[in-house]
């Protein structure tokens, strides 16, 4: 990590790399772990939100919400293991693979440049577009919101790109006003993991519910990503 290596081994099963839970969240934040015996799960406290990894799950719960690792956190040796792309992601940090052969490479995220306004307004538009979906589908939205400010086709700060009216209102949530409501608390979560360079969407700049919109334009000009709950996100 960042050029150091970590304590422990790591291991691939099926094509993911596993890495023992603890000395990777010393070494990316120095956020200590702690094991419940009865409920098999692994916590820890970190500076974003509370952590806990279920044994034979394939999530983990950051503040109560489930986010998906793509394979189950187990025990092995004495330690609990957990996929590392995913833990990785969720944490902010980006891994570089070579090969099976060559050690992974993983690289914490700078501090995160982002203002009280940056996240004041992406609390609201995750909550009105996303209220109701899960984390992953909230840090997704958010994910737009920052690729489209990253973009020279697009405003360049959150607010801007939230109130764009260039080529009509782009977000439903400032036409009806439900932008103005107060953002649930998984939504301020999500903001921050967005804002703190979370990405779990690529360089998606749309997204649409099709049960409420065809969809039409970004359909016909735009590469289809995925689906996250009731949204498809387009790039």
């Amino acid at each position: 990590m960042d050029g150091e290596a970590l304590p422990g081994e790591a291991y691939a099963d099926s094509g993911t790399a596993y890495v023992p839970l603890a000395p990777f969240l010393e070494a990316v934040g120095g956020w200590e772990t702690s094991w419940d015996p009865e409920a098999r799960t692994a916590w820890a406290e970190t500076d974003l939100f509370s952590l806990a990894a279920p044994i034979q799950n394939s999530h983990v719960l950051a503040d109560g919400w489930l986010y998906d690792t793509g394979g189950s956190t187990v025990v092995r040796d004495g330690s609990t293991y957990v996929p590392l792309r995913s833990l990785a992601n969720l944490l902010g940090a980006q891994v570089e693979f070579v090969d099976w052969d060559s050690p992974v490479a993983v690289f914490t995220a700078r501090e995160a440049a982002y203002t009280e306004e940056d996240l004041y307004w992406l609390s609201r538009i995750i909550s009105a577009e996303s209220r109701g979906e899960s984390l992953l589908g909230q840090v997704a939205v958010g994910n737009v919101v920052l690729n489209r400010v990253a973009s020279d086709r697009f405003p360049d700060t959150v607010k801007s790109v939230v109130f764009d009216r260039k080529d009509a209102v782009q977000f439903e949530p400032v036409a009806n006003g439900t932008i103005y409501d107060e953002p649930t608390a998984q939504s301020v979560l999500a903001a921050r993991l967005a804002l703190n360079g979370t990405s779990v969407v690529g360089g998606c700049l749309y997204f649409f519910n099709p049960a409420w919109s065809q969809g039409l334009w970004v359909r016909q000009n735009c590469v289809y990503y995925g689906t996250i709950g009731c949204h498809a996100f387009y790039q």
